[in-house]
């Protein structure tokens, strides 16, 4: 379960990034998950509440927003899906995948107010 070292890199950032802006506790965390990153949700989200534990990030709510694929379908031309398809949800065609995050990353946080 590759989710626990990415889950302690992300803690790292964040514990990083509350002691430069001097933010004791985080209220929540979007992190951004590529269509082809690999990263179970459920797994990271799990990870992220047991590993949080003595962090700025402990108790704050782990937000994940899907980074879509961009697919072309032959009929319909371009797509974004958040899931691998290579069938058009419209026409029913052959997709193409054109491009697809294999990546993941921190996209905001919101410090507890004081």
């Amino acid at each position: 379960m590759h989710e626990v070292s990415i889950c302690e890199a992300l803690l790292d950032q964040l514990t990083s990034l509350a002691a430069q802006q001097g933010w004791p506790r985080l209220r929540r965390v979007w992190v951004r998950l590529g269509l082809l990153s690999g990263v179970v949700p459920d797994a990271l989200e799990f990870a992220f509440a047991a590993m949080a534990t003595g962090t700025p990030a402990e108790g704050a709510e782990l937000l994940l927003e899907n980074e879509p694929g961009h697919f072309d379908c032959a009929v319909c031309g371009e797509l974004e899906l958040e899931r691998m398809d290579f069938t058009c949800p419209q026409c029913g065609g052959a997709l193409q995948l054109l491009r697809a995050g294999r990546d993941l990353w921190l996209s905001g946080v919101e410090p507890m107010p004081s």
